[in-house]
């Protein structure tokens, strides 16, 4: 009998988590795993922040896909996946074609920039590990160009953050550990620099618990962050932004540098394959698979699962996709194994913690709240855990974090 074809893309958390799983539950005589990604390694997304503000090297977010995978078990093809053809089940790839019996689309998130003029051309954002070095590079050359240059434009030393979300927040707080480090580097007094977090709703980290949001507001602003609550982007430009003041006012910010971390949307491969769609998250049914198709799951940033107490998507986190991952690996595997029984998904949220720094973070971590060292602890664990339940012991020690305080 021909072995059924399991293509999965995206080497991200869920489709590494997908992959690692499916290969300790199933031989090489009862499928073909193959993996699809664009790079021949995996990024820890959740640590980008920390590479784009140079705090961390970008060598230390991404470790090679071969390291955690059983090349006698699974066929890594580096490809770019434009579109899937599920009626004739193929993906197309920049450069031929896969045929499938079961697909996982997990690949990432691409930038939401809700049709800002400008976004797109002059303000970068946190993707992959080639943005966050090329945002470190360019930080670090308005501080060294800064001190050179003869007339020296104060808006060098501006850094405009559009989003207090997590990862504007989280990206604020390395900033705000990166900059003093820069000033004494570049021998730059401090009092010139500016960072401004610009955000249109009513809060920073809408929908987290405003006593840590103020905590958080409090900590960043003492590293001199300033923020304009309730302030949308209408442009970006050459010289750096412009935001609505009241009705008819816009007001210029000039900034050599624009971080947008507004919002993410899924991959374009989900509008280019005619998947339902949701600013391109597909609503996957009770097993993660498509609408009508019962041969696809989606799961990741792709993927758009509804939190029933609230009536709301759950946000696409590492977390929520590595347990997809987990549960499409048994279904898939089951289906193999001729057991039609699939299983359900249930997010199981173990907590949420937001970085503030290396040295300071908040967090609901099971139903408690934590600030401060506490909670960078946490945060470390939680990203030394990601590590561990996709590459083991030894990943974890060769890229794990544990510098705690």
């Amino acid at each position: 009998m021909k072995r059924p074809k399991i293509v999965v893309l995206g080497a991200g958390y869920g489709g590494l988590m997908t992959v690692t799983r499916l290969q300790k539950q199933l031989s090489s005589n009862e499928a073909d795993i193959v993996l699809v990604n664009k790079n021949d390694y995996h990024y820890e997304t959740t640590w980008l922040h920390e590479a784009s503000a140079g705090t961390l090297h970008h060598d230390k977010v991404r470790y090679d896909v071969s390291s955690v995978i059983d090349s006698g078990k699974v066929q890594f093809v580096q490809a770019t996946a434009l579109k899937v053809d599920h009626n004739a089940k193929k993906v197309i790839l920049e450069d031929g074609e896969l045929d499938y019996d079961y697909l996982v689309v997990a690949l990432g998130a691409a930038p939401e920039t809700f049709g800002i003029q400008g976004l797109d051309k002059y303000a970068f954002s946190i993707v992959n590990v080639d943005a966050a070095r090329q945002i470190r590079e360019h930080i670090e050359y308005q501080f060294a160009t800064y001190k050179v240059e003869e007339d020296k434009k104060p808006e060098r030393l501006t850094i405009v953050v559009g989003g207090a979300g997590f990862t504007g927040i989280e990206f604020l707080g390395e900033l705000g550990n990166r900059i003093p480090e820069l000033c004494k580097e570049y021998d730059i007094d401090q009092e010139l620099v500016r960072v401004i977090c610009v955000e249109a709703a009513p809060s920073a980290l809408p929908g987290f618990d405003p006593e840590l949001v103020k905590y958080a507001m409090a900590h960043l602003e003492k590293k001199g962050v300033e923020f304009m609550i309730g302030t949308a982007i209408k442009e970006a430009t050459p010289e750096g932004i412009k935001v609505a003041k009241g009705e008819d006012e816009i007001e210029e910010i000039k900034a050599a540098t624009v971080v947008w971390a507004a919002g993410v949307r899924g991959n374009p491969i989900i509008e280019a394959s005619e998947f339902e769609n949701m600013r391109g998250r597909v609503k996957v049914d009770a097993n993660l698979r498509a609408p009508g198709l019962s041969d696809v799951f989606i799961i990741g940033d792709c993927s758009l699962v509804i939190n029933e107490e609230i009536n709301r998507p759950y946000p696409p986190t590492a977390q929520i996709a590595m347990q997809q991952g987990e549960l499409v690996a048994k279904n898939i595997a089951n289906l193999v194994k001729g057991n039609t029984h699939l299983e359900t998904f249930v997010f199981d949220n173990k907590g949420t913690v937001c970085s503030l720094g290396h040295d300071d973070a908040i967090g609901v971590v099971f139903g408690k709240k934590v600030t401060g060292t506490t909670a960078s602890f946490m945060k470390k664990m939680v990203d030394n855990r990601a590590l561990l339940m996709v590459g083991g012991v030894g990943l974890t020690l060769k890229k794990g974090k544990f510098k705690f305080f």
